[in-house]
């Protein structure tokens, strides 16, 4: 049995609502992309920090998992905690939000019959008692992700290299360059999914050759582009 994945669209702005099944005894890789996620999985909510490196499914090996995942710089702002607090970390829900409240949305989350969409619900209830996330460091986030240099993304932020670079910190738990990385990985890999050769992929996304691109699957991913696309 393979693992079974889907994602949709969220109605919290930028999000993706997600569900993995993973078989007992396998693991699921999961890259770098930039986010943080909000997991309901084995009765705990949890929230999965900004990854620099690859890893696993969140919680040891095989089980359910149901998730929300926030568009870079938008998650900090929900959970009340900077980002790089949270880096290549994977904690409880309880220890960012009051327990009580935390045990009341476990509860809730074991009755329904729809896990994914009771998450969006407590996450847009969030929404409207916090302040939204960053303007500026949302608009960086997607310049990157288009490919714009970070030389290019602080001049237009009219941000100066370390001002830049210690918002970065708070909004997507590292610096710019390494979220620009991070970005351009994940550019060359929908690129490769969908059937584009390497070699373009690697150009298209930002990479100076395919060479560059598998150094970079080495760097961030640990593995192969070859291999992490058979093993999805």
């Amino acid at each position: 049995m393979a693992d079974r994945y889907e994602e949709w669209a969220s109605r919290f702005d930028g999000a993706t609502v997600w569900t993995l099944s993973v078989p007992g005894g396998s693991v699921h890789p999961v890259l770098p992309d930039g986010c943080m996620d909000l997991l309901w999985t084995g009765g705990r909510l949890l929230v999965a920090g900004p990854d620099t490196h690859a890893g696993t499914s969140a919680v040891g090996t095989g089980g359910q998992y149901t998730g929300i995942r926030f568009a870079p710089g938008t998650a900090p702002a929900l959970l009340g905690v900077p980002a790089h607090e949270l880096r290549d970390r994977r904690v409880d829900l309880a220890d960012l939000w009051p327990g009580a409240l935390v045990r009341v949305l476990n509860e809730r989350l074991a009755e329904t019959p729809d896990p994914a969409a009771a998450l969006e619900t407590i996450a847009l209830r969030r929404a409207a008692d916090t302040a939204p996330p960053d303007p500026v460091m949302r608009s960086v986030a997607a310049q990157l992700g288009a490919g714009r240099s970070v030389a290019d993304t602080a001049q237009t932020a009219g941000l100066g290299a370390r001002q830049l670079h210690r918002r970065s910190l708070a909004a997507f738990g590292y610096g710019p360059k390494t979220l620009a990385r991070v970005l351009r990985l994940q550019r060359a890999l929908t690129l490769a999914r969908s059937g584009t050769p390497y070699a373009e992929a690697a150009v298209e996304a930002g990479c100076t050759d395919q060479a560059h691109l598998a150094r970079e699957m080495r760097d961030l991913a640990g593995t192969t582009l070859t291999a992490y696309l058979t093993s999805t």
